[in-house]
C-alpha cells in the first residue's frame, strides 16, 4: 500500500464472556466468545466482536472474529469493522486481521488496512494496523 500509515495501541479486555455450543468427545469444542475491549494508542475507542473458536481438548485453539471499533485512529473519527482469524496457545493470543472493506464510517468511511495483535487471554494485547484513507 502507498501512503500507508501503522497506528500502534493497546487493547484492555472489560467483557470475556465464552459459551460452548457444540462439544465433542473426540475433537475440538465450539465456544462463541463475546469480547468488548478499549482501545488506546493511535486507535482510541471501544471494540465489540463475537468470536467462535475451535478449542481442542490441550487448551489450544483456533479463532475467527468480527469486531466493530467505535472511535478514532488518529484524528479521524467513526467507526469500522475488523475480521480476525488467529490461535490460542496456552494464554497467548496471536492473530492478523484486516478491516472489513466498505465497513468505515464518517471520517473513516475509506479506511483500508491489515494488522494483528498478541494478548494475554481475556486481558490486555499489543496491537498495531497499517492502514490508508481515501
Amino acid at each position: 500500500m502507498t501512503g500507508t500509515k501503522r497506528a500502534t495501541g493497546h487493547t484492555e479486555v472489560t467483557i470475556y464472556e465464552p459459551t460452548a455450543y457444540d462439544e465433542a468427545a473426540n475433537g475440538p469444542s465450539l465456544v462463541e466468545i463475546r469480547v468488548d475491549e478499549t482501545f488506546s494508542g493511535d486507535i482510541e475507542g471501544e471494540g465489540s466482536a463475537r468470536v467462535i473458536q475451535a478449542a481442542r481438548k490441550d487448551g489450544s485453539a483456533t479463532f475467527v472474529g468480527i469486531e466493530r471499533v467505535r472511535g478514532a485512529v488518529g484524528s479521524h473519527k467513526g467507526s469500522f469493522l475488523l475480521q480476525t482469524s488467529g490461535t490460542l496457545s496456552g494464554r497467548e493470543v496471536r492473530a492478523e486481521w484486516f478491516v472489513v472493506p466498505g465497513s468505515g464510517t464518517e471520517d473513516l468511511r475509506d479506511l483500508r488496512g491489515e494488522g494483528g495483535f498478541t494478548a494475554q487471554l481475556g486481558e490486555h494485547g499489543s496491537i498495531w494496523l497499517d492502514y490508508e484513507l481515501g
